[in-house]
C-alpha cells in the first residue's frame, strides 16, 4: 500500500499499472472495506499536478467509483449508502486523518468535488423574513452528484474542510479556502438546511481561526466566503473585486443573513468555554481583533460579542492565576478593546449600567457583579480618546448619577443603606474615574456646535431627569452613540448643570442628619463633588439650599439616640466639602461669611463627641477635621470660642470653672494629636535620642496653636479646685505629655508680656473672680502675673519629671534676641523682677501685690530647692486601710483609691527603719548568667557601685499583711477603676520590694492575674478595630500599658532577689577549682557567668522566676504580633486606619522595651520560649507565619546574632551533652523542646539571618561544631540537622568576603566532612528509614508526656531525615566544599553508605522514597558525582525487583533519574539488546529441569524487554534511533518463539509494551521497516482468539490483553502508516455506523466481536460495555489500566476483551468524527502503568 508514498519515479507506473489492472477490477463488495485504504496510497500521485501519474491516479479513482456505484442500483434506503455516497465518505476520512496525504485529497476535491451552492437571487437575502425560496428549490433539486456528497449526512465533509483550514501548512489552508468560496458558499444549500447548527459552527471556527496566521491571502478569501459572490457574477478565484455602494450594501445583508448568526454563537461559545490557559482565552479576542479588518463582518459580530468578551477577561483576572497569564490575556484584549469603536463601547456600557442598576433590587450580587466588570473596563484598557471624553464619559456619569440620586434618596432616608453600600460605592468610583479623566474643556461650550444646534435644543434648563434620560436613551439605542447622526443629545451646559445638581443631592442626602451613610460611602461621594465643582464652569449655581440645609442639620443634642461614632462620617463629609468648595474661585458664592459663622461651631461640635478617649476609633480623623475648618474660617478666633464654650459648658451660677471629665479627655486627645504638637513632642524624643538637647526645643510652632491656648487655660484652671477625677486626669495627663514645653513657652511669654507691663506702671487691684473674662488692661495686670504664676507652680508640682526639662530649654522669647537663655532662668529674673517692684513704690502693698510676691517667693524656693523628698506618714492601720481599699474598688470609687493606697504604703513602710528601707530600694540588682555586659537592665535603676562588691541581703519585712496581695489583685483586674490604674502600678511597685524572699509565694499568682488581664483587654483592643460602627467600647490601649508596666516591675523585683540570693547563697569557684572543658572555651565574654546552682530552695525559686518569664514572654508575643502577621478580628473599616496604625505602633515599642529587658535578665530561657512559639506556628499551616519569630529576635538588641547563636548552642548542649557544659550555662529544661527542634530552628534562625552576620557568628559556630566532633555520640538525633547548618552557613560566608576566605572555606569544608562521616556512623541510613519509631527512646521513657508532645515536632517537614537533609545540602555543596576532590570523595561517601545499602537492601524497592530520588537527582546534578551515582542506578536498575515500583514514584522519581543516565551513558541500550537470547529448544525436553531454566529465561528475556522499554520511555524522542536495526532483529528473534522454547511465547506480552513505546517516542519515518512485523503479529494475535483456529498457537490473557492495548494505540495515535492498514482489523469507514443491511464486516475484529457474541455462553455479557469514553478535548485509548484493574485474568476475555472487540469500530470512528487530538500522555500514563505491574512477570 505505501509503496506510491516512497516509490521512485520509474516504479510509480507499475505500480499505478497494477491498480488499474487488479485492484479496479476486483469486485464492488469486496473493494468497500479496503475503500479508504486505497484511497490513502493512491492520493500521493495527486500532489503534484505536472507529473504523468496525476491523470492515471484521477482515471483510477474515476474508476474505482464507478465500480462502487453499479454496484448497488436499487437500495434506497438511508442505510444502504450508494457507492458514489459511500467513495465520497471515504475521501473524506482520508483527508481527515491523514495529515501528510491531504494535499492529495485537495488536488482531488478541487476538480471532483460538485458545486454545493445554487445561483444566487439578490432578492432572496434581501427580503426581511428568514425563509429564502431558493433554499427550498436548491434543495428539492440537488442533483445525484450533490447528493453523493451529501448523504448519509454532511458531517465528514464539515470535518474534512475543517482539517484542511486546521492543516499547518499555509497552501493547504489557502486551498480549502478557495473549496469553500467556489464549491461550498455560505447560501449553500447544504450549509443552511442540511447541516446542523454545531457542525456550521465548527466549520466557521475553522475558517475564521485562519485571520491568526495574519496572512492577507488567507484573509482575502475568508472575506469572500463570508460577504458571498460579486454582483455580477460569482467569482471562481479567490481574490476580492471592490465593488460599489450596492456592493458594499449587499455584501453586508449577504453575511448577515447567512453568516452572522453561527459566527456569533461560535464567538460566544468560544468565550464561554472559560479555559485557564491564557491562549486559548485569548483567541477569540485575538479573532474579533482581525475581523475587524472589514468592516462589514467585524462591525456586525463586534456588538454582540464585545460584553461577552470583557466579561470573561474580567473573570479571567479574578482567578488565582500567574500574572504572567493574565498579562498575555490583558494584552490582547486591549489590543481588542482599542480596535473597537468609541460609540460601540460606551453604548455596551451604558447598557451594563442600566442592567445593574435594574438588578440591584432583585439580584444585588449580579448587580455589583455588572458595576465590578464597568469598572474593570474604566480602569484597565484605554479610554482616552478625543470622542471619549467629550462626550462619552460626561454623559455615562451624569447617567450613573441619575440613577444613584434616585437610588441614594430613597435609601438613606429609609436606614438601610448597607444592603447597597457597597454597590453605591462603586457606581461612584465609576463616576469619580471618569471625571478625572474629563479634560475642563468638555464642559466648556463649543460656539460650532451651539450654533447649529436646533432653536428648541437652546432651552434646556426645562428639562427633567426623565427628558434627559430619555434623550441619552434614544442617542444610545437609535444612534448608538454616534455624534455624527445627531450630534450629542445634550450640550456641555446642560450636561455641566445637571451633573453639578444631582451629586449636590446625593451628597445631600448622604450627610443629612438621619443618614445611615457609611465613612466610605460618604469619602466617595464628596470626592466625586470634588471633581465636578473643580471641572464645571463657574457659571450661575444651582439652587443650594437643600445642600446647606443638609450641611446645617440638626445639633447633636437634638438626636439623642444618634451615637457620635456613627456621626463621624457624616461630619468628616460635611468638612471636606467645606474644603473642597472653600479652596475653588467661586467660594464667596458659596459660603457666604454668615453661613460659615453658622456651619463651623457646629461641626465642631459634632467632631467634639468623636474625640471621646473611651471611643478611640476616630480620635486622629476628628482632630485633623479640626484643624482644616480652621484653615476654611477666616476668623481665628471662631473655633478656639467654640472650643471653649463646650470645655464651659457645665458651668453653673454657683459653681466657676467646672469642666467635665469627658471634655477634659476630649481635649486633651486634640492636644496629642495635633500636628504641632505631635510634630514636637518628635522632637523632643529624637533630641534625647541624639545625647542632649543643645540649647532646647524651638517653640516656633506655638503661634499655629493660638487657637488651643484658651481652652487649655481653662483646662489648666482645674489643678486649682478640690481633687476630683478631672484633676486627677489634669495631673495624669501632663505627666505624660511630651510637649508640655510647649505649654511651658506659651506661659512664660504671656507672664513675660504682663510683668513689663507691671515694671513700668504699677497699679492696684482687687481680687477678681474670673480672670479669663477680662480685658489684658492696667487693673488686673496684678491679677494676670498671679495667675500665670501659680499655674507655672501648679504644673511643677504635678507634672514635675517633664517640667523640669522644659525649663531646661531655650526660652522662646528670647530666641529672636540671639538670647538662649533656658526658660527656667527667664522664670528666674521674673520673679526677681517682681520682688524688686514691692519696693520700687509706696511702702505699703495691697492683697493682690501680697499674694504676687508670695508665689514669686515660693517659685524661686522650687527652682533653689529641687524635688522635694518623700513624705513619712506614720500610720498603724494598714488592715483597715485594705478593707476600705478594696471596698472602695468594688464601688468604683476611684477618688479614694489613690489617697487611700499612699496612706497604706506609708503605713507599711513605716514598720522597717528607714535604713532598712533604703537598703531594699537600692540595693544591686545584679546581671542575668546570660546576658551581656552592659545590657539594659529590667526596668529598675541600679547603683552603679553596688556592682562591684555582692551584698549580703538585708532581713525583710517578717510578715506581709495577707490581704495584700488579694486587694493587689482584685485592682488590678477590675475594670471599674481602670482611671487610676496608674496609682495602682505605683503601688504595686513600692510594695514588690517590701516582700523580700516571700516575692516568689506571690508572684506566680501576681504575674497570672497580669497575664489574664493582659489577654481580656488585648482582645478588647482587637474588637474594637474589627467591624465598622463598633458599639462602644472601652479603650483598653492605656490599659495595656500599665498592665504591661506592672508585670515588668513585678518580675524585675523578684529577678533582683533570686540574684542576690544566688549571689549570697554560693560560694565562688577559685580559678584552680573551676573545671574548663573544650565546650567552656566557647563565646567567652559573651554572657557574664556568676554563679554554679544553689541550694534547693534557691533553684525552686529560680524555678518559679523563669515561669513566670515564660509567660511574660507569652502575653508579650501575642501582643507584638498582632500588626505582622495577622489578628482575629483585622481592620474592617478603613476610615479608622490612622488611629489603627498608631495603636498598633504603640502596642509594638511597648512589648519591645519589655523584650529587650526580658532578654537582658534571662535569655536563654527567653530564646527558649520563643523557640516552643515558633514550633506551635508552623503546626498552623493556614494562618500563622513561624517568620514572626525571627522578626522579633532580629530588632531585639538583646537578641542579636551574637548572643542568640551561643544561646542556642547551650540550648541543645543542655539536653545532649550537659555534664560538658559549663553550669552558668545550662537551660533549666523548663520548655518541652527536644534537641531535634532546637537544630531545626538553629537551620531556620540561620536562613533568616542576613549574610553579614556571619561575621559575628563564625567563631561561635565553628567552635560549637568542632566540640560536637570531639564526642558526637550525644548528638547523634541532632546530626543531619548540624549538617544543614553547616551547609547554610556555607552558602552565607559564599556570599560575603570577611577574614580569610581561602582559611576559612578549608575549615569549613573539613568540619563538613567530618561532620557527614560521623552521622554516617553513629546514624546509618537504615536506622533513620526503617525504624524512625526508635529517635530518643531513652528520652521517650523518662518523660512519656512532655517529651512525646515535642517529639512531634521532630518531624518538622522531615527535617530530621538524613536522607531529606543530604537533598537538600547537595546542590549547595560547591559552595561548602570548593574542591572537586572533596566534592567527589563526600558523593562517593553517600553513594557508598547512603544510596548503595539502600538500594541493595532486601526491602528494596519498598525502602525507596521519593525523598532518595530527589537526593539521586540532585547527585546527577553535580558533575563530580558522575561515577558514584551511575553505579547506583545501574544496581538499580538491573535490579530483579525494579518493577515493583510504584507507579508514582516510577513516573516522578525514577523517570528523570534513567533520562539523565541514559544521556550520561550513551552504551546502555546496546548492554540491554546483548542481553536478550536467540530463543532455543530446551536440551532437556522433560523433566523439571527444562521447565526451571524456561521460566528463568522467560523472566530474564522479560525484565530486559521492559527495562528497554522504560528506557525508551525516559529519553528524549529519537534518542535510540540509532539502536533501531539491532532492536528490531531482537525482537524478530523474540515473536518466533513458541511455548517450548527458551525464552517462551510468554514474552510477548512485554514485546507489545516494547513496542507501544517505541511508537510513542519515535518519530513515524524511523519506524517504517517495522510495520510489516507489526501488521503481521497483530494480526496473528488477534487470529488466536477466533473459536475454531487450529493452526496458529493461542496466546495467553495477559500477551492478548497487551496486543489489544497495541491495537488500541495504534488506532488512538492515528499514525498514517498504520491507517491503510487498519481496515484490516477494523471497520474504518461510514459502515462502522452506518452499515448496510445483510452486509457482513470483513474486519477482524468485528468479525470476532460476531463470533464471540454468537458463541455459547455468550449472553452473560452481551450487553457488557467499556466506561472509558473520553470525558475531555482529547482521544484516549479504549483499554486502559482503569479499565483492566481488579479483573481477574479468568473474567478478563468476557468482561473486557470482548466489549472491547464490539466496540473498538464505532469508538474510532466517533472519535475520528469528533476530530479529537491523540491524548499521547494518556497512552505513555497506560504503558508506564503495565510496565510497573509485576503480577504479569514470570
Amino acid at each position: 500500500m505505501p509503496v506510491l508514498s516512497f516509490a521512485a519515479l520509474s516504479v510509480k507506473p507499475a505500480a499505478l499499472a497494477l491498480f488499474e489492472t487488479y485492484i479496479v477490477a476486483v469486485d464492488p463488495s469486496y473493494l468497500r472495506p479496503a475503500l479508504k485504504a486505497i484511497i490513502l496510497a493512491l492520493l500521493p500521485c495527486l500532489e503534484e499536478e505536472s507529473t504523468e501519474e496525476f491523470d492515471r491516479t484521477l482515471h483510477i479513482l474515476a474508476a474505482l467509483k464507478d465500480a462502487l456505484g453499479g454496484e448497488r442500483q436499487n437500495k434506497t434506503s438511508y442505510g444502504d449508502a450508494s457507492g458514489a455516497q459511500y467513495f465520497w465518505q471515504c475521501m473524506f476520512l482520508a483527508s481527515i486523518t491523514s495529515t501528510s496525504r491531504r494535499p492529495g485529497a485537495l488536488s482531488y476535491l478541487s476538480r471532483k468535488l460538485p458545486l454545493l451552492g445554487h445561483s444566487l437571487d439578490v432578492k432572496s437575502f434581501e427580503s426581511p423574513h428568514n425563509g429564502d425560496p431558493s433554499l427550498s428549490a436548491g434543495w428539492n433539486g440537488l442533483n445525484t452528484a450533490i447528493d453523493a456528497v451529501a448523504s448519509p449526512e454532511p458531517g465528514l465533509l464539515i470535518r474534512c474542510f475543517c482539517a484542511g483550514l486546521c492543516d499547518e501548512q499555509i497552501l493547504t489552508q489557502r486551498g480549502f479556502l478557495d473549496l469553500l468560496v467556489t464549491h461550498l458558499p455560505l447560501h449553500s444549500v447544504v450549509l443552511q438546511n442540511k447541516v446542523v447548527g454545531e457542525d456550521l459552527e465548527r466549520l466557521i471556527s475553522a475558517a475564521a481561526s485562519v485571520v491568526s496566521r495574519r496572512d492577507m491571502s488567507l484573509n482575502r478569501r475568508l472575506w469572500s466566503w463570508f460577504l458571498g459572490p460579486d454582483l455580477g457574477a460569482e467569482s471562481n478565484s479567490g481574490t476580492v473585486i471592490t465593488p460599489g455602494q450596492e456592493g458594499f450594501a449587499h455584501q453586508t445583508r449577504y453575511f448577515e443573513k447567512y453568516g452572522l448568526k453561527p459566527l456569533v454563537r461560535m464567538m460566544l461559545h468560544a468565550i464561554d468555554e472559560n479555559s485557564n490557559d491564557p491562549f486559548e482565552r485569548a483567541r477569540p479576542l485575538r479573532i474579533s481583533l482581525s475581523l475587524m479588518d472589514r468592516w462589514e463582518v467585524g462591525g456586525l459580530v463586534v456588538p454582540q460579542i464585545f460584553l461577552p468578551a470583557m466579561r470573561s477577561v474580567w473573570q479571567y483576572q479574578n482567578l488565582v492565576i500567574s500574572s504572567d497569564s493574565v498579562a498575555e490575556v490583558l494584552r490582547s484584549s486591549n489590543m481588542f478593546f482599542d480596535g473597537v469603536e468609541s460609540a460601540m463601547i460606551w453604548t455596551a456600557i451604558i447598557t451594563v449600567i442600566k442592567h445593574a442598576f435594574d438588578l440591584q433590587d432583585n439580584d444585588h450580587q449580579a448587580a455589583l457583579d455588572e458595576l465590578k466588570l464597568v469598572f474593570f473596563m474604566v480602569t484597565t484598557f484605554n479610554i482616552r480618546e478625543e470622542e471619549m471624553l467629550m462626550v462619552h464619559m460626561p454623559i455615562t456619569s451624569l447617567v450613573i448619577l441619575l440613577r444613584v440620586k434616585v437610588l441614594v434618596r430613597v435609601v438613606f432616608r429609609q436606614g438601610s443603606c448597607h444592603d447597597h453600600s457597597d454597590f453605591v460605592i462603586l457606581a461612584l468610583k465609576i463616576v469619580n474615574r471618569l471625571l478625572d479623566l474629563v479634560p475642563l474643556r468638555a464642559f466648556l461650550p463649543d460656539p460650532a456646535s451651539e450654533a447649529q444646534t436646533k432653536p428648541s435644543e437652546h432651552d434646556d434648563d426645562s428639562f427633567q431627569d426623565n427628558d434627559i434620560t430619555s434623550k441619552i436613551d434614544r442617542f444610545y439605542t437609535l444612534n448608538q452613540g454616534n455624534v455624527d447622526f445627531e450630534g450629542q443629545p445634550l450640550s456641555p451646559k446642560k450636561i455641566a448643570e445637571t451633573l453639578l445638581e444631582n451629586i449636590l443631592e446625593v451628597v445631600g442626602s448622604m450627610l443629612q442628619d438621619g443618614s445611615s451613610a457609611t465613612y466610605n460611602e460618604i469619602d466617595v461621594a464628596v470626592a466625586s463633588f470634588s471633581f465636578i465643582i473643580r471641572k464645571t464652569p463657574a457659571s450661575e449655581q444651582p439652587d443650594r439650599s437643600a445642600f446647606s440645609s443638609a450641611l446645617l442639620g440638626d445639633s447633636p443634642g437634638d438626636n439623642p439616640n444618634q451615637q457620635d461614632h456613627l456621626q463621624f462620617p457624616l461630619t468628616a463629609g460635611k468638612v471636606s466639602v467645606l474644603e473642597i468648595v472653600s479652596s475653588t474661585p467661586s467660594s464667596r458664592t458659596w459660603l457666604p461669611e454668615s453661613f460659615v459663622r453658622q456651619i463651623i461651631p457646629k461641626l465642631v461640635m459634632e467632631l467634639w463627641l468623636s474625640l471621646s478617649p473611651s471611643r478611640p476609633k476616630y480620635n486622629v480623623e476628628a482632630v485633623r477635621c479640626i484643624w482644616r475648618l480652621q484653615t476654611i474660617s477666616s476668623d481665628s478666633k471662631l473655633i478656639e470660642s467654640t472650643i471653649s464654650t463646650l470645655l464651659m459648658s457645665h458651668n453653673t451660677e454657683d459653681e466657676k470653672n467646672l469642666i467635665d471629665g469627658e471634655d477634659a479627655r476630649r481635649f486633651a486627645t486634640m492636644w496629642i494629636h495635633s500636628p504641632t504638637t505631635s510634630t514636637v513632642a518628635q522632637s523632643r524624643r529624637s533630641s534625647l535620642v541624639r545625647g542632649g538637647n543643645e540649647g532646647g526645643i524651638e517653640f516656633s510652632a506655638v503661634s499655629d496653636l493660638s487657637f488651643l491656648e484658651r481652652p487649655l487655660l481653662l483646662l489648666l484652671d482645674v489643678l486649682a479646685l478640690p481633687r476630683n477625677n478631672v484633676v486627677d486626669f489634669v495631673t495624669e495627663w501632663l505627666q505624660s505629655l511630651p510637649s508640655i514645653n510647649i505649654i511651658m513657652s506659651m506661659l512664660i511669654d504671656r507672664l513675660s508680656g504682663v510683668s513689663s507691663v507691671l515694671l513700668l506702671q504699677r497699679v492696684n487691684s482687687d481680687k477678681l473672680d474670673t480672670i479669663h473674662d477680662l480685658p489684658l488692661d492696667q487693673s488686673n495686670d496684678s491679677e494676670l502675673c498671679l495667675y500665670y504664676l501659680q499655674l507655672i507652680m501648679c504644673l511643677m508640682e504635678y507634672s514635675p519629671n517633664n517640667v523640669w526639662p522644659a525649663l531646661s530649654a531655650t526660652s522662646a522669647s528670647k530666641e529672636h534676641d540671639g538670647n538662649h537663655s533656658s526658660n527656667a532662668t527667664t522664670l528666674a529674673r521674673i520673679c526677681l523682677s517682681l520682688l524688686q517692684r514691692r519696693f520700687a513704690g509706696s511702702d505699703k502693698s495691697n492683697a493682690a501685690d501680697v499674694r504676687l510676691n508670695q508665689a514669686a517667693l515660693s517659685l524661686l524656693k522650687q527652682f533653689l530647692e529641687g524635688p522635694s523628698s518623700p513624705l513619712l506618714v506614720d500610720l498603724q492601720i494598714e488592715e483597715l486601710l485594705l478593707d476600705e481599699l478594696v471596698f472602695s474598688v468594688e464601688l468604683a470609687q476611684c477618688s479614694l483609691q489613690g489617697p487611700l493606697m499612699e496612706i497604706i504604703l506609708l503605713a507599711i513602710k513605716l514598720r522597717l527603719s528607714s535604713q532598712e528601707y533604703a537598703g531594699i530600694v537600692k540595693r544591686h540588682r545584679p546581671m542575668s548568667r546570660d546576658t551581656t555586659k552592659g545590657s539594659a537592665s529590667l526596668s529598675i535603676s541600679t547603683d552603679g557601685d553596688d556592682r562591684k562588691t555582692p551584698r549580703t541581703p538585708r532581713p525583710a519585712i517578717t510578715v506581709m499583711p495577707p490581704k495584700l496581695l488579694h486587694c493587689l489583685i482584685i485592682g488590678l483586674t477590675s475594670r471599674k477603676n481602670r482611671l487610676v490604674l496608674v496609682e495602682w502600678i505605683e503601688f504595686l511597685g513600692a510594695c514588690l520590694p517590701l516582700y523580700g524572699d516571700h516575692i516568689f509565694q506571690i508572684l506566680i499568682p501576681l504575674v497570672e492575674c497580669f497575664c489574664n488581664t493582659l489577654g481580656a483587654a488585648f482582645k478588647s483592643v482587637q474588637s474594637t478595630f474589627g467591624k465598622p460602627q463598633e458599639e462602644d467600647t472601652d479603650n483598653f490601649e492605656p490599659t495595656l500599658g500599665l498592665l504591661l508596666n506592672g508585670l515588668e516591675q513585678s518580675l524585675a523585683t523578684a529577678h533582683d532577689r533570686l540574684m542576690t540570693d544566688e549571689i549570697g547563697s554560693t560560694p565562688v569557684k577559685s580559678p584552680e577549682q573551676q573545671q574548663q572543658s573544650f565546650f567552656g572555651t566557647m563565646v567567652s565574654g559573651v554572657f557574664a557567668s556568676e554563679t554554679n546552682r544553689a541550694r534547693t530552695t534557691t533553684a525552686n525559686n529560680r524555678l518559679t522566676v523563669l515561669l513566670c518569664f515564660k509567660d511574660a514572654v507569652r502575653v508579650c508575643f501575642t501582643i507584638w504580633s498582632w500588626g505582622d502577621y495577622g489578628t482575629n478580628s483585622p481592620l474592617q473599616d478603613n476610615a479608622a486606619s490612622a488611629s489603627f496604625n498608631y495603636t498598633i505602633l504603640r502596642l509594638r515599642n511597648r512589648t519591645r522595651r519589655i523584650f529587650e529587658h526580658l532578654f537582658a535578665a534571662e535569655a536563654l530561657e527567653c530564646l527558649e520560649t520563643l523557640i516552643e512559639l515558633w514550633l506551635s506556628l508552623t503546626k498552623e499551616v493556614k494562618t500563622a507565619r513561624p517568620a514572626t519569630v525571627f522578626d522579633l529576635l532580629h530588632v531585639l538588641e538583646g537578641s542579636r546574632p551574637k548572643n542568640a547563636i551561643p544561646a542556642i548552642f547551650n540550648a541543645i548542649y543542655s539536653r545532649t551533652n550537659p555534664t560538658a557544659l559549663d553550669p552558668v550555662r545550662k537551660s533549666t529544661l523548663t520548655s518541652n523542646l527536644l534537641d531535634i527542634s532546637l537544630a531545626a530552628f538553629l537551620v531556620a534562625y540561620t536562613k533568616s539571618l542576613d549574610d553579614d552576620a556571619m561575621d559575628e557568628i563564625w567563631n561561635d559556630c565553628m567552635t560549637f561544631l568542632k566540640d560536637v566532633l570531639a564526642n558526637p555520640m550525644p548528638h547523634r538525633q541532632t546530626l543531619p540537622k548540624l549538617l544543614e547548618f553547616t551547609a547554610v552557613l556555607g552558602e552565607k560566608v559564599d556570599n560575603t568576603n570577611f577574614g580569610e576566605q581561602r582559611k576559612m572555606r578549608r575549615e569549613l569544608g573539613d568540619l563538613f566532612v567530618r561532620l557527614l562521616t560521623a552521622t554516617l556512623t553513629i546514624r546509618p541510613v537504615g536506622f533513620s528509614l526503617e525504624n524512625p519509631s526508635t529517635v530518643n527512646q531513652d528520652k521517650l521513657n523518662t518523660d512519656p508526656v512532655s517529651t512525646r508532645a515535642s517529639l512531634d515536632n521532630r518531624n518538622l517537614n522531615g527535617s530530621d531525615s538524613l536522607v531529606y537533609v543530604l537533598a537538600v545540602i547537595a546542590p549547595t555543596l560547591s559552595k561548602v566544599l570548593v574542591d572537586a576532590d572533596r566534592i567527589a570523595s563526600v558523593c562517593l561517601t553517600v553513594s557508598a553508605q547512603v544510596i548503595g545499602p539502600t538500594f541493595r537492601s532486601r526491602s528494596f524497592p519498598e525502602n525507596i522514597s521519593q525523598r532518595m530520588l530527589d537526593l539521586m537527582i540532585a547527585l546527577a546534578s553535580i558533575p563530580e558525582a558522575a561515577k558514584a551515582w551511575k553505579k547506583d542506578v545501574a544496581e538499580a536498575f538491573n535490579d530483579a525487583k525494579f518493577f515493583s515500583t510504584s507507579l508514582s514514584l516510577a513516573q516522578n522519581g525514577w523517570l528523570p533519574i534513567i533520562r539523565q543516565w541514559s544521556l550520561a551513558d550513551k552504551e546502555r541500550m546496546p548492554e540491554l539488546l546483548a542481553r536478550l537470547t536467540i530463543p532455543t529448544s530446551a536440551g532437556i525436553m522433560f523433566g523439571v529441569g527444562a521447565n526451571s531454566a524456561r521460566l528463568e529465561a522467560d523472566r530474564k528475556a522479560q525484565l530486559n524487554l521492559r527495562r528497554i522499554a522504560f528506557l525508551i520511555l525516559s529519553a528524549a524522542n529519537d534518542t535510540f534511533v540509532v539502536n533501531m536495526t539491532a532492536l528490531q532483529e531482537k525482537l524478530v528473534d523474540l515473536l518466533n518463539t513458541t511455548a517450548a522454547s527458551s525464552p517462551s511465547s510468554t514474552t510477548r506480552a512485554e514485546i507489545y509494551m516494547l513496542i507501544r513505546a517505541l511508537l510513542l517516542k519515535t518519530s513515524a519515518h524511523h519506524l517504517a521497516s517495522m510495520w510489516p512485523t507489526i501488521n503481521a503479529e497483530l494480526y496473528d494475535a488477534i487470529s488466536s482468539v477466533f473459536p475454531d483456529q487450529t493452526t496458529r498457537e493461542s496466546l495467553n490473557v495477559t500477551s492478548l490483553l497487551q496486543a489489544c492495548k497495541l491495537l488500541d494505540t495504534l488506532l488512538t495515535l492515528e499514525l498514517d502508516d498504520f491507517q491503510m492498514q487498519e481496515w484490516l482489523f477494523i471497520t474504518d469507514t461510514t459502515e462502522a455506523v452506518y452499515r448496510s443491511t445483510g452486509s457482513k464486516s470483513v474486519a477482524m475484529v468485528d468479525e470476532l466481536a460476531e463470533e464471540l457474541d454468537s458463541g455459547a455462553g455468550a449472553s452473560h455479557f452481551i450487553n457488557a460495555s467499556l466506561t472509558n469514553a473520553p470525558q475531555g478535548e482529547k482521544r484516549r485509548p479504549l483499554l486502559t489500566a482503569k479499565v483492566t484493574t481488579g479483573v481477574a485474568k479468568e473474567e478478563m476475555m468476557e468482561k473486557v476483551l470482548r466489549p472491547f472487540f464490539r466496540q473498538l469500530s464505532i469508538y474510532t470512528f466517533e472519535s475520528t468524527y469528533s476530530m479529537e487530538a491523540p491524548d499521547w500522555k494518556a497512552c505513555l500514563d497506560d504503558l508506564m502503568a503495565d510496565l510497573f505491574d509485576d503480577s504479569t512477570l514470570m
